[in-house]
This record gives C-alpha cells, structure tokens and sequence, in this order.
C-alpha cells in the first residue's frame, strides 16, 4: 500500500505542477495577477482526477501502482 500511495502522490504532484505551469505560461507568466489564483485553483482540477484514476487503477492494472497497465505476470 505505501508504494501505491508513493506512486499515486508523485503523479498527482507532477499533474498539478504541469497543469499550473502551462497556465501560467499561457497568462505571460505573471504571479502577482488575480489569474494565477484561478490558475491555481483550475490546475488543482486536473490533479484531482489523477487521484481518482489512481483508485480506479487499483481495480484494473496493478493493485500497487497508480498505473492502468496490465497486472505483472508471475
């Protein structure tokens, strides 16, 4: 389970931090406006849904791993 949630809070880290960083590019890079609140606050969504496909990765791919893919063949 603690690798699971190591992998699941790595990806949904890396999410944010890419969602936000496209929106703050994309808005002239300027921290100090209003906008890269929103920016914060609308990258937190992209994020969210990386934990839920994480839950649900634990039903389909690997119960230890955040990822879609197939079980390990033993």
């Amino acid at each position: 389970m603690r690798k699971f949630i190591l992998d699941l809070v790595e990806r949904t880290v890396a999410t944010y931090a890419a969602a936000f960083l496209g929106l703050l590019l994309a808005d002239k890079f300027d921290l100090t406006s209003i906008s890269s609140l929103k920016a914060a606050a609308v990258a937190a969504l992209p994020a969210a849904l990386t934990v839920l496909k994480g839950a649900v990765a634990t039903r389909v791919g690997d119960s230890t791993s955040a990822a879609l893919l197939g079980r390990p063949r033993e």
